[in-house]
C-alpha cells in the first residue's frame, strides 16, 4: 500500500502565505522616518519665519 501526501486545507495555505502588514513596513522604517523628519524640520521653520 502506498502512502499519498495528505493535501493541505484553505486554513493552512492561507496561514503559510499570509504576510504581517508590519513586516511590510519595516522595510521602508530607515526611508520613511528622515523623510517626514526633514519635511516636519522645514514645516516648522516656515511657521517660525511666517509668525516672525
Amino acid at each position: 500500500m502506498t502512502q499519498h501526501p495528505i493535501a493541505p486545507n484553505a486554513a493552512d495555505l492561507e496561514a503559510a502565505s499570509a504576510t504581517d502588514p508590519v513586516e511590510s513596513v519595516v522595510n521602508v522604517i530607515p526611508v520613511v522616518l528622515p523623510a517626514v523628519g526633514a519635511i516636519m524640520i522645514f514645516l516648522l521653520a516656515f511657521i517660525a519665519v511666517t509668525m516672525a
